[in-house]
């Protein structure tokens, strides 16, 4: 039986018109995606949005606007038995922000038996767009908010 899953992702832009990312070592695997996780029972979207950042980043966000929801079929990436359905939105710091910042792509070590690391950093408007992300739904949404916000 299919399921699907609801993504809830921020996009945020610094002074310098950087775009933040997030480098992930899940399950074996490197992805690069935009912070953000999944829409957990009883919460709304704009709810997720903000408990992803603060528990991912220690962030507080407010969140500007509704950016793009997926309109196609995507598969899982992780599995083939659920549809992922990821909504985006534009959102700015409301706390000071401290995350530690990676250095460069991947820049973190995986401490054995680890199956999950992560780390943010931010990409240079102009090297940022679909190539700069690595899941299908993710270079969909980099490729709008090049034109978007160009």
């Amino acid at each position: 039986m299919s399921k699907f899953t609801i993504r809830v992702y921020g996009i945020m832009f610094n002074e310098k018109k950087q775009v933040l990312v997030s480098d992930e070592y899940i399950r074996g695997g490197y992805y690069t995606k935009f912070p953000g996780g999944g829409l957990e029972f009883g919460e709304g979207t704009l709810e997720c949005m903000v408990r992803e950042w603060k528990e991912e980043l220690d962030q507080d966000i407010e969140v500007v606007e509704h950016i793009y929801t997926t309109d196609f079929f995507q598969i899982s990436a992780f599995d083939d038995v659920n549809q992922i359905i990821s909504i985006y939105y534009l959102v700015k710091p409301a706390s000071p922000f401290t995350a530690r910042l990676l250095e460069q792509p991947f820049g973190f070590d995986i401490p054995p038996g680890a199956t999950q690391v992560e780390g943010v950093r931010w990409v240079d408007w102009n090297e940022f767009s679909g190539e700069a992300v690595t899941l299908p739904i993710d270079k969909v949404l980099a490729d709008i908010v090049k034109k978007k916000y160009a």
